[in-house]
């Protein structure tokens, strides 16, 4: 039998996916325009917003597989690191 969640959980679901997306698009975005100060900031902020909602999931719900663990310096600066296939 499946265990019936609260439409809570449902709601900061949809929070937390919607995040995820806007994170994953600035990522994207950044990787092309990594002197936008603006677009880091933005990706900063979700960056925050993220970890709020994870942790208002994680408190009640459990532990969740997620993006935007860092925050990037100005210039945006995930690409000077090797890629997977670089080590």
């Amino acid at each position: 039998m499946t265990k019936q969640l609260p439409p809570e959980f449902y709601e900061l679901m949809e929070q937390l996916q919607a995040v995820d997306f806007v994170l994953v698009e600035l990522n994207l975005y950044l990787d092309n325009h990594p002197n936008d100060s603006e677009a880091i900031r933005q990706f900063n902020h979700y960056v925050k917003e993220r970890k709020k909602l994870r942790n208002a999931v994680e408190s009640i719900y459990g532990p969740l597989m997620h993006f935007g663990h860092s925050y990037s310096g100005d210039p945006w600066n995930w690409i000077d690191a090797p890629w997977p296939w670089q080590v």
